[in-house]
């Protein structure tokens, strides 16, 4: 039942952005208001707990439980595992918004600040790693966690419902929990969908940049034709070899264009960019938590950090239930640590390498980044290689890195929303796979088609809000079932040593008596 009516809605809602997207737009805009005038607040204290709920279970006593059992074994290298980490949760976005986010706040900057000056400069790159750090990573971990706990070590299907057995009882078998499996797979499937199609309109614009090709609506279409070939071919080979190979080129080419960006562009700035914008992090980093502008009525928290969170959390189901599925034997505490804080170093470094040099030279270096941005958000980085060496290459590598990210997130969502969508535990068949590949390209190319990327954008963060309340009901069952596991660990180690006392007391009475 849950494939099918979450499939049926989809395609339904796809229709109906694509027959009416002006009063599609209209309904999701007044929705958008609502939620962020009245529950704005809710977002930003929810994720915060999620941080500090995560720092606990990490550092605490459930940090040595693993996922699996005892003796369960990693299925894949550290290395590895990492980089299908990174290649699903924000693969896309770090290309999307590498440069244009710092360069956006630059503009127009948050706290009232003036635009265009040192102070901008500053607050610019702190948010930036505010809305790609820690918080959204740990949104993911959250899910994915309790994904994997209820699955390799409470025998569940590695569906979202299952984690609320721990508050619903068996209830999560019923048609609660497949209303709860529904909303999941619709909300990441439109998330997915429009995700793809931040992706084609940068592809789009490089190819033009880089090969002279017409852009417009029929190149976006085109690439979606062909990343839908890409990654359904990656998908039927299965996470053990499409998704883990992609992935792990994809970091070893987003490493080399890193690398390359850092030495061809600003160096010393780049690298006190990251230094002074991660000291400035983590000094900001409560304050930023929880900040709204009760005072000044401004909307940028709105527009900006919430809409983030809400993004995130629209997107944790598809990127939580992915990470559980490649996370089997690691314990609690190298899960938290390598699901928040790796990632979030790796894109620290990506953001002030792109964020940075984009500064620099809208700063100091004569380019006009500002006026990329006015052309869009996709422009901006190609726009940022123009004052650099060899623009022409750099531009084909990440039209080449995005075309990876583009398949490994479709590869990724593919094989969720079809376990998602499935009563049973395991990989889904090939023909559920292959229904919402076509599906999630059909949602991307009509919302190009329609221009209904900001109104579907605005039906996730609405969407998400039941999905915030749910994850303090994930915390919750979370900490009742590691901490009856670290209770049973407990009862068990002193069994164990009563065990030993008592032997070596046998041993030596037998002594005595001999």
């Amino acid at each position: 039942m849950v494939f099918r009516v979450s499939l049926l809605l989809v395609v339904l809602l796809s229709m109906v952005a694509g027959v009416a997207p002006e009063r599609f737009g209209e309904l999701t805009a007044a929705a958008l208001a609502a939620v962020i005038a009245h529950a704005g607040w809710m977002y930003l204290l929810i994720v915060f707990l999620t941080l500090t709920f995560l720092a606990w279970l990490a550092f605490g006593p459930a940090g040595r439980l693993r996922i699996g059992g005892r003796d369960a074994e990693p299925e894949f290298s550290g290395p590895t595992w990492l980089a299908m980490l990174f290649a699903a949760g924000m693969g896309i976005g770090l290309v999307f918004w590498g440069a244009a986010e710092p360069v956006s706040h630059l503009v127009r900057p948050p706290e009232g600040l003036p635009p265009g000056t040192p102070q901008a400069a500053r607050a610019a790159m702190r948010y930036t790693f505010f809305h790609w750090g820690l918080h959204p990573w740990a949104i993911y971990a959250l899910m994915g966690l309790a994904i994997a706990w209820f699955q390799y070590n409470r025998s569940g299907r590695g569906l979202v419902s299952d984690v609320l057995q721990p508050l619903i009882g068996d209830r999560h078998l019923g048609w609660v929990g497949s209303v709860v499996n529904i909303v999941a797979v619709v909300a990441t499937a439109i998330g997915v969908a429009t995700t793809l199609g931040f992706g084609t309109m940068q592809i789009s614009a490089g190819m033009s940049r880089v090969f002279g090709v017409p852009g417009g609506l029929g190149m976006q279409l085109a690439v979606i034709a062909g990343g839908f070939v890409l990654y359904m071919a990656s998908s039927a080979t299965g996470v053990d070899r499409g998704i883990k190979w992609l992935s792990s080129f994809n970091l070893a080419l987003a490493g080399l264009l890193l690398l390359a960006v850092a030495l061809l562009g600003p160096t010393g700035f780049i690298i006190e960019t990251f230094t002074t914008s991660l000291g400035s992090y983590l000094d900001h980093l409560v304050g930023m938590s929880l900040t709204m502008t009760p005072f000044s009525g401004s909307t940028w928290v709105a527009d900006w950090t919430i809409f983030y969170w809400a993004w995130w959390i629209s997107w944790s189901p598809f990127v939580g239930a992915f990470i559980a599925r490649v996370s089997y034997g690691r314990s609690v505490r190298e899960f938290v640590l390598g699901v928040v804080a790796v990632p979030s170093l790796l894109g620290f470094a990506w953001f002030a390498t792109f964020g940075g040099a984009a500064l620099w030279g809208q700063m100091f270096g004569g380019a006009d980044m500002a006026g990329a941005l006015a052309e869009g958000y996709e422009t901006v980085l190609f726009g940022m290689y123009d004052m650099l060496p060899f623009p022409g290459l750099l531009s084909g590598l990440s039209v080449l890195l995005l075309v990876i990210f583009f398949v490994t997130s479709a590869d990724s969502a593919v094989l969720v929303l079809g376990s998602m969508s499935s009563e049973h535990a395991g990989d889904p068949p090939l023909a559920r796979k292959f229904a919402w590949g076509i599906a999630i390209a059909l949602v991307a190319a009509a919302m190009l088609m329609a221009g209904g990327l900001d109104a579907l954008q605005a039906l996730i963060t609405v969407a998400a809000l039941p999905f915030a309340l749910l994850m303090l009901g994930v915390m919750v069952g979370l900490q009742r079932v590691l901490g009856m596991e670290v209770l049973r660990d407990k009862a068990e180690e002193r069994r164990a040593r009563r065990a030993i006392e008592d032997w070596i007391a046998r041993e030596e009475e037998r002594r005595q008596d001999g």
